[in-house]
């Protein structure tokens, strides 16, 4: 594809990676971001930022799966090619439980064990004893008897990521508006456009939704965790990604509402008593933030790119999944503007054509 002019809408990971994307080939490109200049608040901004697939077929179809495999194995390719560094880890899943929720964690079990029946090319579950799980966390032999390991499951910096996506645009002269809420139709003479809005585009997208997620992000020297760690609760499945520095991030709350006003004490406390029974050091943490945020979901809560006739792309439906299958999705979309669906139909990704 020669040198084009290409309009991206929204700054967030979406439309930040297409913008790298497309600037790295050479095309002139323009980002309008409706909010100030500051992702902070937003999904991608808040989130934990795993790459756990396995883990994630528990709740999800096998063509998310399919695009979180892709995915994990794509990161470190871009991470390479940004100039700022990222954190990046790939050392598997642990999945532990209490022993009073052993019934739902066999449940757990049961669904991993069928994507493993459907997706061989994903690492088997690995069942853990005291003795391995002590091998692998040595702080968590206190508290658990047995756990789950999911090899080659990863995570990483998302707030790194995010910096040094912005940096790349800025090397790339790609030039950002902020604070401008623009809509596709008013780039008749792009060569191409990239709606990348999310929520932000729901007037084109029938059924978009958001789904609420509170997460707080704690500073605990005292915890030695070295992988992110799910831990199976009749309510929600609670999750703690460890990152650098000894911070940690801890979510799980799903709420069907674009509300996006402070996180409740509820589920704030019901976080903290989590954690705090995954591991004590956690009673000593300070609270660094808490934070709600609300993830653009379509019905069926996939994903999809929509093509238009009027050379227009766009991208939406990433819900809980962002981290995990922004890499799938962003060559799948740059293969659609060759022309090339192969990617897209090989990872099951959602196409909506408009005539």
């Amino acid at each position: 594809m020669h040198s084009q002019h290409c309009v991206v809408l929204g700054a967030g990971l979406m439309g930040r990676l297409m913008a790298w994307a497309l600037g790295a080939q050479g095309h002139k490109v323009d980002i309008h971001e409706a909010k100030p200049q500051s992702v902070q608040g937003s999904a991608a901004w808040v989130a934990a930022a795993m790459l756990a697939p396995m883990a994630e077929s528990a709740i999800t179809e096998l063509n998310v799966v399919r695009m979180g495999v892709y995915g994990l194995q794509r990161w470190p390719k871009i991470i390479a090619q940004l100039g700022e560094p990222v954190y990046f880890q790939q050392l598997g899943t642990l999945v532990v439980w209490h022993r009073q929720d052993a019934a739902e964690a066999h449940r757990f079990v049961s669904k991993l064990d069928d994507t493993h029946q459907h997706l061989p090319q994903l690492q088997a579950p690995i069942t853990l004893d005291r003795q391995a799980l002590h091998a692998l966390e040595p702080s968590l032999a206190a508290s658990f008897q047995t756990g789950l390991y999911l090899p080659d499951e990863g995570q990483l910096d998302n707030r790194q990521l995010l910096d040094a996506l912005q940096q790349q645009l800025a090397q790339q002269s790609v030039t950002l508006h902020y604070a401008s809420e623009v809509s596709p139709e008013q780039f008749t003479q792009a060569d191409w456009v990239i709606d990348c809005r999310g929520l932000g585009a729901r007037q084109d997208w029938q059924h978009l939704r958001g789904v609420r997620g509170e997460v707080l992000r704690v500073h605990a020297p005292e915890v030695e965790l070295t992988r992110p760690l799910r831990l199976i609760h009749p309510r929600y499945p609670l999750y703690i990604a460890p990152k650098e520095n000894g911070v940690f991030v801890i979510g799980a709350t799903e709420i069907e509402s674009d509300d996006t006003t402070p996180a409740s004490v509820r589920s704030s406390l019901e976080l903290l008593s989590a954690a705090y029974s995954v591991h004590k050091g956690f009673a000593e943490a300070r609270i660094l933030e808490i934070n709600a945020q609300v993830r653009p979901t379509l019905a069926d809560n996939l994903p999809a790119i929509r093509l238009h006739k009027r050379r227009c792309i766009a991208v939406n439906g990433l819900y809980r999944h962002g981290f995990l299958i922004a890499p799938a999705l962003l060559d799948a979309a740059l293969g659609l503007m060759n022309g090339n669906r192969q990617l897209a139909i090989e990872l099951g990704i959602q196409l909506m054509v408009d005539d």
